[in-house]
């Protein structure tokens, strides 16, 4: 299979290049990027330079992209990742989307939370949300699948059964994440530089960060009810991984049934580890995987469960998670290419 990476001098697409440079059913054959075009990919990202050492950034140009490619992932900003993928879809080439521009079943709430309006508002309900566990059906057959944003990725995974089997109450919910600073992008703002952020640990976009829209529109079909919740990101000092603590009501009962909602859910799932009750999960015990680990603890005095949901947030929140969603799409082995192992240290 030939393919393309649209965007490809990101933190995202550096880590799709090393992904693939050891899948055995994919060849990429086409990196696009607006900035770096007609530069060696190894002049920028060295430690790509065994694999990759002849290949140069193109221009994006879909038309070229759908000559060479069976599949291209596109991973440019929001607006202009639609634009290019709507082309793609058009020329018949399948497309895993990195942005945020496909990842909403309501225009209105992309519209509202992304400030713009949508590109291509007609292909929008074509696309599946590649939460992999949740929609692996609908990925096999897509054409154009919306790789969810990271903290999604590890809020949804923790609450999803939950709410499914009505184990927590849809109101009240409380995501308190933290992010390494690859979250942000491979962008040079004062922020996320050394002396800035090292040593340091502080709250962002407190009540306004775009991924709670997102949060709340997916957790909201899993209940069957509007979920407003409460959502604060945080910078940490690490260069990548997210932990998300949360915090939700138990139902009457519902304390006695969150074990077996989390294996109903989760038991045969390669890229999902569910801690028993008490034992919580790490950073490192994801970093450089495709893992989702998750750890809970029921609270009888407060009747409430505490749930520290773990990813790597280039991994499990992004790249990884778009060649998982390759491998569905394309009738491979889900794990081909895919490390299950953190790094530990």
């Amino acid at each position: 299979m030939k393919v393309g990476i649209i965007g490809a001098n990101g933190y995202t697409g550096y880590e799709l290049m090393r992904l693939l440079a050891d899948h055995p059913k994919a060849d990429i054959v086409y990196t696009a990027s607006r900035s770096m075009a007609g530069r060696f990919v190894a002049t920028l990202y060295p430690t790509l330079g065994g694999a990759y050492g002849d290949m140069r950034y193109e221009a994006p140009n879909a038309g070229v992209a759908a000559k060479k490619c069976d599949l291209v992932f596109t991973a440019l900003p929001h607006g202009a990742s639609a634009q290019i993928g709507a082309e793609l879809v058009r020329l018949g080439v399948k497309v895993i989307d990195l942005s945020a521009d496909f990842r909403y079943e309501s225009l209105q709430a992309y519209e509202k939370t992304y400030e713009i309006a949508h590109p291509c508002p007609e292909l929008n309900a074509l696309a599946v949300y590649g939460l992999c566990e949740l929609n692996r059906k609908k990925i096999k057959s897509a054409k154009l699948v919306a790789n969810p944003g990271c903290y999604p990725t590890a809020s949804v995974l923790a609450l999803y059964p939950l709410l499914c089997e009505k184990v927590i109450a849809p109101d009240g919910i409380i995501i308190d994440a933290k992010s390494g600073a690859s979250g942000a992008g491979r962008k040079a703002e004062e922020a996320y530089s050394l002396c800035e952020s090292a040593g340091n640990f502080k709250a962002y976009a407190v009540a306004a960060h775009r991924h709670m829209s997102e949060i709340e529109e997916q957790l909201s079909a899993a209940a069957g009810a509007p979920v407003v919740l409460n959502f604060t990101p945080h910078l940490l000092p690490v260069k990548r991984g997210i932990l998300a603590t949360i915090y939700a009501d138990l139902t009457p009962g519902g304390e006695k049934r969150v074990a077996e909602a989390y294996k109903g859910f989760y038991d045969k799932e390669p890229f999902v580890r569910v801690h028993p009750e008490g034992e919580m999960p790490e950073l490192k015990f994801v970093t450089g995987s495709n893992l989702c680990r998750i750890g809970y603890k029921v609270d009888p005095r407060t009747k409430k469960i505490i749930i520290v949901s773990v990813i790597d947030n280039l991994m499990k929140g992004a790249s990884g998670q778009a060649v998982q969603n390759l491998n569905i799409m394309f009738g491979y082995d889900e794990k081909m290419s895919l490390p299950t192992m953190g790094s530990q240290i």
